[in-house]
């Protein structure tokens, strides 16, 4: 790899910040009563996945980095894990809903305020302070794990699991795979290009 390659590879922070970005396209979308009611579920649907991979991720490969690069990293991560939990209780709840249901809406409107609330945080004071603690290097290798790791994360919330190794779903490879298992079978969309493909 050449130097130019080196400075200009992705990073786990590139990565993250990108899931943000969709993360939050589709709350723009969904905060905009438009569209049938299939339509804003199966959107809700995208919104669960891409969140609880996300959350996962992180706290698989960034909050471990964070414990180790920085001098309150164990602070840092337990606030950023606690957050995800309780995103996690409210997306079980959002999960069965029907948007016609009356508890939809404000669900939607706090997971985004709670959410827009936690991606301020990160890429105000967390992903910088770990670009200037760790070596590009290293958070270009984390971005290819967590690249990697997307394919088999859950996309269903499990807000019942504990929330830190080893008893935690993080380490059981088979949560994942029952996800994938389910959203096949009820033709579950976990990603916005499924979303378009189930429409056409």
């Amino acid at each position: 790899m050449s130097d130019l390659q080196a400075t200009t590879a992705q990073d786990v922070v590139d990565v993250l910040t990108a899931d943000h970005h969709e993360i939050e396209a589709i709350f723009v979308e969904l905060e905009n009563p438009q569209g049938t009611a299939e339509h804003r579920r199966r959107l809700a649907d995208v919104l669960i996945a891409e969140l609880v991979r996300h959350a996962v991720a992180e706290e698989m490969y960034v909050y471990p980095t964070a414990r180790r690069a920085l001098p309150d990293g164990d602070q840092l991560a337990e606030h950023e894990i606690a957050e995800h939990a309780a995103a996690e209780r409210t997306l079980k709840e959002l999960e069965p809903l029907d948007p016609s249901d009356a508890r939809f809406e404000p669900l939607i409107s706090h997971l985004a305020k709670s959410i827009r609330h936690h991606v301020r945080e990160e890429e105000s004071e967390l992903f910088p302070r770990l670009r200037a603690a760790v070596a590009h290097e290293e958070l270009v290798e984390l971005a290819d794990r967590v690249l990697a790791a997307k394919g088999h994360l859950p996309t269903r919330p499990h807000p019942g699991a504990p929330d830190h190794p080893p008893a935690n779903r993080l380490i059981n490879p088979g949560a994942g795979l029952v996800d994938r298992i389910r959203d096949s079978l009820s033709g579950r969309p976990t990603s916005r290009a499924e979303l378009h493909d189930g429409q056409g």
